[in-house]
This record gives C-alpha cells, sequence and structure tokens, in this order.
C-alpha cells in the first residue's frame, strides 16, 4: 500500500450517489446510503485482484477507468434500492452490467466524440480554415467537445436528484480532504475543507478533452469522416491512460506553482459538479470511508 506523509493511504477515492457515496480503497470498496427514515445502509465488496501489466503506467489508467464506470453502476443500483425503500435489492447480473456499460459508452462516443467531430466538420464548410489546417480542425473539436460538456453538466445540475448529488460529491471531497490531512474523521473536521479535489474524475474529464486535442492532431486531416470518428474511438485507451498519469501527477505536486496553475481550469470546473453539503450529507460520507478504511485494515493485518 502507498502511504502519505500523515500515515494514510494516498488512493482512497469515490463518487456520488443517489442520496450516497461509494469510497474505493486499493482492496476494497463500500457504499453508503441514506434511506427516507435517516438509516444509513452499507454495502461492501472486495476488488478483483489486476495481474500485475495490468497496473503498468498508462494502461492502468483506462483500467480505472472501466473500473469506475462498473463500480459506479453497481453503486447507483444500490443506492436507488435504498434511497428509494424498494425491497427487491438484487446483485446486477453480468447481462445487465454488460448492456449498460455498453448503452453508456454508445452515448458518450455519441456526445463528445460524433457530435463535436461533426459540428467540425459542419463549421469547416463555413470556414474553410478549419478543414485545411489539422491543428486547427483538432481545436475547434476541442473547444466543442468542451462546451458539450459544460451545457451537460449546466443542464444535469438544474434537476433536483442531480443537485443532491453535486452536494455529496462535496461531501465526498471534504472527507478525504480530512482523512489526507491526518484529521480525526468527525463531521467537524470535515466541514473545514473544500468540495474541490485534484484528484477528481471531473478534472480528470477535462484533462482528457486537452490530451484528446494534442492525440487527434495526429490523425491526417484528409482521412474520411468515418475514418476519424473510428480513429478517435482507437485512441481512447492511451488518451485515458496519459490523463490518469497526469492527474496522479498533479495531485502528488499541488502545491507546485506551474502545477497548481495547470489545475486551475479543473478545479473551477468542479464549481458545477461539487455544492456545499449539509451535515447529515457528510456524515454519510465519513460512514463509507471509515467502513472502507476497516475493511483495508482487516486486509493489511
Amino acid at each position: 500500500m502507498i502511504i502519505n506523509s500523515n500515515g494514510r493511504l494516498k488512493n482512497i477515492g469515490g463518487q456520488a450517489v443517489i442520496e450516497g457515496v461509494m469510497m474505493k480503497g486499493p482492496k476494497n470498496w463500500t457504499v453508503a446510503v441514506r434511506d427516507n427514515n435517516g438509516f444509513i445502509h452499507l454495502k461492501k465488496e472486495k476488488l478483483g485482484e489486476l495481474p500485475k501489466f495490468l497496473k503498468k503506467p498508462v494502461i492502468r489508467g483506462f483500467i480505472a477507468l472501466f473500473q469506475a464506470l462498473t463500480l459506479g453502476i453497481k453503486s447507483i443500483e444500490f443506492s436507488a434500492n435504498k434511497a428509494y425503500g424498494e425491497d427487491n435489492e438484487k446483485d446486477v447480473g453480468k447481462m445487465t452490467m454488460a448492456i449498460t456499460i455498453l448503452a453508456s459508452m454508445i452515448l458518450g462516443l455519441g456526445l463528445f466524440i460524433l457530435l463535436p467531430l461533426y459540428a467540425t466538420k459542419m463549421a469547416g464548410l463555413i470556414f474553410h480554415g478549419i478543414t485545411e489546417n489539422s491543428l486547427l480542425f483538432n481545436i475547434t473539436d476541442g473547444i466543442i467537445r468542451v462546451l458539450v460538456f459544460l451545457v451537460y453538466i449546466l443542464l444535469a445540475g438544474m434537476w433536483k436528484e442531480m443537485a443532491r448529488t453535486f452536494m455529496y460529491h462535496g461531501a465526498e471531497h471534504k472527507v478525504i480532504h480530512a482523512y489526507e490531512e491526518g484529521r480525526e474523521l468527525t463531521i467537524d473536521n470535515a466541514r473545514e475543507y473544500s468540495t474541490l479535489h485534484p484528484r477528481c474524475g471531473t478534472s480528470f474529464l477535462l484533462i482528457v478533452m486537452v490530451v484528446s486535442i494534442l492525440v487527434f492532431s495526429f490523425i491526417p486531416q484528409h482521412w474520411p469522416f468515418l475514418y476519424k470518428f473510428l480513429s478517435r474511438i482507437v485512441f481512447i485507451p492511451l488518451i485515458a491512460g496519459f490523463s490518469f498519469e497526469f492527474l496522479k501527477l498533479s495531485a502528488k505536486w499541488k502545491d507546485n506553482p506551474v502545477m497548481n496553475f495547470l489545475i486551475k481550469p479543473g478545479l473551477l470546473l468542479q464549481r458545477l459538479t461539487t455544492k456545499e453539503p449539509d451535515d447529515v450529507q457528510i456524515e454519510v460520507a465519513l460512514s463509507a470511508l471509515k467502513e472502507v478504511l476497516i475493511l483495508e485494515d482487516e486486509n493489511a493485518a
């Protein structure tokens, strides 16, 4: 296990879910969800052991992205059952999981690759310089992709349930900050910290969009539209891998002035995906974190 200067695990992360928070350690993950009666429900599981070659730099980034999607689906199903008082909870079947992941990937490819690429092609019909210069084409494509992402987040934030999820997202960040700083895990201590965190998935997605502009610039400009689209899909694992490594580096060197400047856009974007939580939500996040730490200690013994 990798430990920081405060004697704490460095790779604790999480996700906000419906009326709850998921926390993931090196070997275990937990979900804490509050139901309508105020009771906190916990789900806990061990993570499967990955082969060593999948833990190598760059490769581990794409694996982490896929793992986050898989755990996110399991966590959301559990949280929906408990938050809405349903008693028919059952494990997500492999086929259901595969279909859900596939549907999520198709939606993501359509919104953040196909739509920006097609919009850039249309823009090139008006501004011919876009289609004649590979770098300009990919910068335009990247800007449109970021705009689509911003609109997506803003629209999601207008949904009442999603706004509450953004509050749990803020609670997740606060308790992780408190843990990483070596503080006692209490509501009062966690409340002091920011809702923004350099290792957030929101920052990761922004890094992905910037890295994609550089990587896609290597795609020949004269290729047909279909080839450009398919090549972008092929490059996704590479882009995710390099983006993940930069995210880890940015968290490690967050006090460096240059790195601090580079991570500012991601932190600003988090102001849209995190909201200030109340004490009840912080308590849920603390429950998830404490439980995963107990499991990690048991495995380490």
